[in-house]
């Protein structure tokens, strides 16, 4: 072959789409956003303007993953504009978020939540962890948690608030921390084949409603036995997956503690749900939330009132 600047110039660009596909695609480009207009959970916190500690982990994982992490807790950002730079946003959010509340971080706007909405039904991914299932609730305002949670013990169904239909489901409250048992409906989902067939973990555990009922779900608790009365209800899903629009949504309850978000198990839900909803993996999410939690409607009753003060 005779090596003529054109041949050259040919088996130079041969090498570099090499190279390209060799290399694969460009990191996945990942939103965490984290604003606590309502309780701010320690693994979120950040302490005189360092990295919290799922940021620390987020960035120490990335590589392996090839993601690359934009950490923030600005509601003022969101905008049409400025979430086309993201392939997937990733909530560990609290409360109202047009309200400044717990934080102090800047509030989103109606505009805001509208352009987040806007985004995953025209193709973005949305990962929602632990509290985001605590934002936005339906019929609630302000920063910091109602005191009146009345409308959380009735399923509002398509009435819920936009946020929450997409999301998939909403907290309701939470018992004690205890060891209790999840079991593992779907080991082919992303992240899910190493679990075994169930999780038994030390944790705070969401109680949650107003499932959608499209949601195919990945994890569901089992009730029997747990500690106080927040349980006395019949199994009912922890983690899901869904399609929302063009986009993809999924949503796990886990994440409270640092011992959890340091598990392996942790880990690999969480890496394996950003690539589904980034649509670097692929997964059947065909809606079985009736065949796997039944019961997943019936909502436990509302807790005691607190013992009136004494003049």
């Amino acid at each position: 072959m005779n090596l003529t600047p054109k041949s050259l110039l040919s088996i130079g660009l041969a090498v570099l789409g090499f190279a390209a596909t060799s290399l694969g695609a460009a990191p996945l480009r990942v939103l965490y956003f984290t604003k606590s207009a309502g309780y701010e959970h320690s693994v979120i916190k950040q302490v005189d303007g360092a990295p919290s500690f799922s940021e620390n982990l987020l960035t120490k994982w990335a590589p392996a993953h090839d993601m690359v992490f934009t950490f923030s807790k600005d509601g003022s950002k969101f905008s049409r504009e400025y979430l086309a730079q993201f392939d997937v946003i990733v909530f560990y959010t609290s409360g109202h978020l047009f309200s400044v509340g717990t934080d102090g971080h800047p509030a989103m706007t109606p505009e805001g939540k509208q352009a987040l909405l806007d985004a995953i039904a025209g193709g973005k991914g949305f990962v929602g962890l632990h509290s985001c299932s605590d934002t936005f609730h339906t019929h609630e305002s302000g920063g910091g948690n109602s005191p009146k949670r009345d409308q959380r013990y009735i399923n509002h169904g398509e009435a819920s608030d936009p946020f929450i239909r997409m999301l998939g489901g909403e907290f309701i409250r939470h018992g004690p921390q205890q060891v209790a048992t999840a079991t593992v409906i779907d080991s082919k989902f992303p992240g899910f084949g190493e679990l075994g067939n169930e999780l038994k973990v030390n944790e705070e555990w969401y109680t949650l409603k107003d499932f959608n009922p499209d949601i195919h779900v990945l994890l569901v608790l089992q009730t029997a036995g747990m500690d106080g009365f927040d349980y006395e209800r019949p199994n009912f899903p922890l983690a899901w997956a869904r399609n929302h629009g063009k986009g993809r949504v999924a949503y796990n309850a886990m994440g409270h503690r640092e011992d959890v978000w340091e598990s392996q198990a942790f880990q690999s839900m969480l890496m394996g749900a950003i690539k589904w909803t980034g649509g670097l993996l692929k997964a059947d999410v065909f809606p079985n939330l009736q065949k796997v939690a039944p019961g997943h409607a019936t909502i436990q009753p509302q807790p005691p009132p607190p013992p009136a003060k004494k003049a």
